[in-house]
């Protein structure tokens, strides 16, 4: 117990008792005195009269003892003060004279937390604080050191919400809701559609299939997605260590770059090819090395494949939506009297229109994939007819094309992407290359950047270059017609993945094939 006091109270009381009450003892002893000579024999009256003196002298000791004794109780009880013994957690810590004291101390000391770290949320631990009622003797509680000596013992610390990605910690931020916030507002950066009023703008290249003679382009995100698994939970945590929103959105948009990244193209390789093998977009290496021209590269070419590492990917899946101005079909008409080569227009015909839906996948922004998922003809055009000479037929195309490989799917379209023209569609699907319409062959053999590669004039203004072939079944001046084998499908030249890459050319300039097919 930390009350100042004698260690021996009870003597310490009386000895006060004692002193208060030396007049009584004085005259007490006097009136003992006197009795004793009263009750002195020395004849019968006179004993008589020495007794009744005694006994009243026995009744005033008693009275003035009985006064003594009540007033040392009181004069005790008058100089008994009242204290508390504090406890915290079980352990005496001091006393006080009043809880009252202790509670406004940590009040004072919670308030002075708040105010050192205002952008968290700070608890003030006090332990298990208890008051044991207790009194003594003119005791003195020592308030002030007790007060100082519980302030020492007491502790704090922030709580705040851990966000983890793929169970790896990325930072502390100081609530649940900002980290939600923060998790949207990532999602929002690559689709601020599916939000209103966002106003994140996407910094990353953006690609959508848009021909040169396309109207009307929408694109709508359906969806958007964090590919790595997103966590959060309460901790407790040093203050210092509490993020603020700003920040932790930057670590996961931006993340780490590495030292600048470095590729020198060997032989063999294609921008696909590099891609792949270094797991980044292709997107990535156009965009960083803008001086590629058509997907040529040669042995000996420096690439830059430097790119941002976020902490997450969010991955978006878009719906682009784009109207198409399409050439009047062509009927051609023969007549045995016109020689083969000549020609004549019946009826001149009109375009119509086409809606064609497309679906891309981007990661953070770069196309991973996209994929022709509809059209829908909203105009019909009228056909242009046209009577040709039946003499000498062999070679001469009809303007109409059918498609080029069997079981066809769609994997790159026509149009403009990353700056530069992709001249025509990459087709997979059956092995086997046709001709897509009567023509000669112009050109069998390896063509630079397309590998082994057909090119079929089809003496109407047209020709049709196949691509990336594995193996090539015609030879340059052959006459084929629709459907005939041309060859087969292959990954030669700058090719990613095997397909076909296909091409229709009107007077020399490319033409999206969609139009025609």
């Amino acid at each position: 117990m930390t009350v100042s006091k004698d260690p021996n109270p009870k003597r310490t009381q009386w000895q006060d008792v004692l002193r208060a009450f030396r007049p009584v003892r004085k005259y007490a002893s006097a009136a003992w005195g006197a009795m004793a000579q009263l009750v002195r024999p020395s004849g019968e009256a006179a004993g008589k009269r020495r007794f009744r003196k005694a006994a009243v002298i026995v009744v005033a000791v008693a009275l003035i003892g009985l006064i003594a004794g009540i007033g040392g109780k009181q004069y005790v009880e008058a100089n008994t003060v009242d204290y508390y013994n504090v406890m915290m957690n079980g352990q005496l810590v001091g006393s006080v004279d009043k809880p009252e004291s202790v509670e406004n101390m940590l009040l004072a000391k919670a308030d002075e937390v708040k105010k050192a770290h205002p952008e968290v949320n700070m608890v003030l631990d006090t332990g298990k604080v208890a008051y044991e009622p207790a009194s003594g003797y003119k005791a003195a509680p020592e308030t002030e050191a007790t007060l100082t000596k519980l302030d020492g013992m007491l502790t704090s610390y922030a709580t705040g919400v851990e966000v983890k990605i793929d169970g790896k910690v990325v930072g502390v931020v100081k609530d649940r809701d900002t980290a939600d916030k923060i998790i949207q507002r990532v999602k929002n950066k690559f689709a601020p559609e599916l939000t209103s009023g966002s106003k994140e703008k996407v910094t990353a290249l953006s690609y959508s299939p848009k021909s040169t003679s396309a109207s009307g382009t929408q694109r709508k995100v359906k969806k958007a997605d964090i590919v790595e698994k997103v966590t959060t939970a309460a901790v407790e945590v040093d203050p210092s260590k509490v993020m603020d929103e700003t920040a932790l959105y930057k670590k996961l948009v931006t993340g780490d770059t590495a030292a600048n990244t470095k590729y020198t193209v060997k032989e063999g390789d294609c921008v696909g090819c590099i891609a792949e093998r270094f797991d980044i977009p292709k997107q990535v290496i156009y965009q960083n090395n803008p001086w590629i021209n058509d997907d040529f590269i040669k042995v000996g070419d420096v690439l830059d494949l430097t790119i941002l590492k976020p902490a997450v990917t969010v991955r978006t899946v878009e719906s682009v939506s784009e109207i198409v101005n399409t050439d009047p079909q062509v009927v051609i008409r023969t007549s045995a009297n016109m020689r083969k080569g000549e020609s004549k227009v019946m009826q001149q015909g009109s375009g119509g229109q086409k809606r064609l839906t497309y679906r891309l996948t981007k990661d953070n922004g770069y196309l991973m994939s996209e994929e022709l998922i509809g059209y829908e003809v909203l105009k019909k055009g009228t056909p242009k007819i046209v009577v040709q000479g039946t003499k000498v037929i062999l070679g001469e195309g009809s303007g109409n094309f059918s498609w080029p490989v069997s079981g066809h799917s769609m994997t790159s379209s026509f149009g403009r992407r990353w700056g530069k023209l992709h001249e025509g569609l990459d087709l997979v699907g059956g092995s086997t290359i046709k001709s897509a319409d009567d023509g000669v062959v112009e050109f069998a053999g390896v063509k630079n950047g397309y590998g082994n590669c057909v090119i079929v004039n089809h003496k109407n203004g047209y020709k049709t270059l196949y691509g990336h072939m594995k193996s090539i079944s015609v030879k340059k001046g052959q006459v084929v017609e629709t459907g005939d084998k041309l060859g087969v499908m292959g990954n030669t030249g700058h090719s990613t993945g095997t397909h076909l890459h296909f091409e229709i050319q009107k007077n020399g300039v490319p033409q999206n094939p969609l139009k025609y097919l």
